[in-house]
């Protein structure tokens, strides 16, 4: 056993938890691959563009990962939205989570984050 922080009834305390993180509600798997993909698609275009702009070899990848990056990029709202209500995470959560998908790769780390303190999981009523 160890002690981490989990968010509990809307605050942070300790809670005693399993080396093993809590398993995931269909929605927290739904935001965590959402979170991912939204990462991967910026990657590709962060890449994308430095082909066309940096060795100016081909405008491909610019092209092709701007469309999948903006289908991404509105997929990750919906469910941010979605989660939000499903999992009952608090305003600060759901706005985290919308600021994180401007930035590149925020994404990802803001998931592991998520599930690390239990807004992924089930939570008490």
């Amino acid at each position: 056993m160890r002690r981490i922080l989990a968010y509990n009834r809307g605050s942070f305390e300790p809670l005693m938890e399993s080396m093993s993180a809590k398993p995931m509600t269909p929605a927290g798997k739904l935001f965590a691959a959402a979170a991912l993909i939204e990462g991967v698609t910026w990657a590709g275009l962060l890449i994308g563009m430095l082909l066309k702009h940096g060795t100016g070899t081909t405008e491909l990848g610019v092209w092709l990962f701007g469309r999948l990056h903006g289908l991404a990029f509105v997929f990750y709202v919906v469910v941010t939205l979605y989660a939000w209500i499903k999992l009952r995470w608090p305003l600060w959560a759901m706005l985290l989570a919308l600021v994180a998908a401007v930035p590149p790769l925020v994404t990802v780390p803001l998931e592991m984050w998520f599930r690390r303190i239990g807004l992924l999981s089930e939570r008490p009523h």
